[in-house]
């Protein structure tokens, strides 16, 4: 027998291991950043849930404002962790950019719905219904701004500074709206609402005025003259 008419099958471990490392990745897409902005959102009708619980002899709604504001705060929270460990460990990605945003307006408009049906808050409905509008049309037009802008050059654009101070008083402001009536006006005998006035006045500027700032910097993708 001639050794040379044999077939001879060489194995190359390295494209194997090219393929397993291909797959690896494929199926690690979601990363941990990206898995607590999900969170987020899952969070969301849970935290509406409680705002809108009634007085009933299982849950007192005392406890149940207490129950929403313990997880808005915690979805809050995951907002600043996901954030954090997406730049220390390099994890940011177009799907967190875009996401990550709309994970904040789910969050906050959210419970300005569940706040503004709520019974419990009734004595207040005439502003939250009109501080919910302003809330929910600004996201709506940033994030058509945004989809906008990154169907033009192809960048996600990321959230700027107003922004997210903006996130940060809206997150006091739904903080204090659930628990001020259990926390603030019974010990400092302050009258109704006081302070959710005064956080959703603040709220609502800064709401408007990082809007104006997202026209103002992306108004050459929609500029109708052009």
């Amino acid at each position: 027998m001639n050794d040379n008419n044999q077939n001879i099958t060489v194995y190359d471990d390295n494209s194997s291991n090219n393929q397993n490392n291909n797959v690896s990745n494929k199926t690690r897409k979601i990363n941990l950043p990206n898995k607590l902005t999900i969170f987020r959102i899952v969070l969301v009708p849970v935290i509406m849930i409680f705002i809108l619980i009634p007085e009933n002899d299982i849950l007192p709604v005392t406890w149940a404002k207490i129950f929403a504001a313990a997880l808005y705060m915690i979805a809050s929270l995951t907002d600043f962790i996901d954030g954090l460990l997406a730049r220390k460990l390099d994890l940011i990605t177009d799907f967190g950019k875009l996401m990550d945003p709309l994970a904040d307006k789910f969050l906050v408009v959210g419970a300005l719905i569940a706040i503004t049906a709520a019974n419990t808050f009734e004595g207040m409905r005439w502003l939250t219904v009109w501080v919910t509008t302003v809330v929910f049309f600004r996201e709506f037009a940033v994030t058509s701004v945004r989809l906008i802008a990154k169907t033009a050059d192809g960048n996600v654009i990321a959230a700027n500074f107003a922004a997210k101070l903006k996130t940060v008083f809206q997150c006091v402001c739904i903080m204090t709206i659930l628990l001020e009536d259990i926390v603030l006006s019974q010990n400092l005998k302050t009258p109704p609402y006081l302070f959710s006035y005064i956080t959703m006045a603040v709220m609502v500027i800064l709401t408007v005025y990082s809007g104006f700032v997202y026209f103002k910097t992306y108004w050459k993708y929609i500029d109708p003259a052009k």
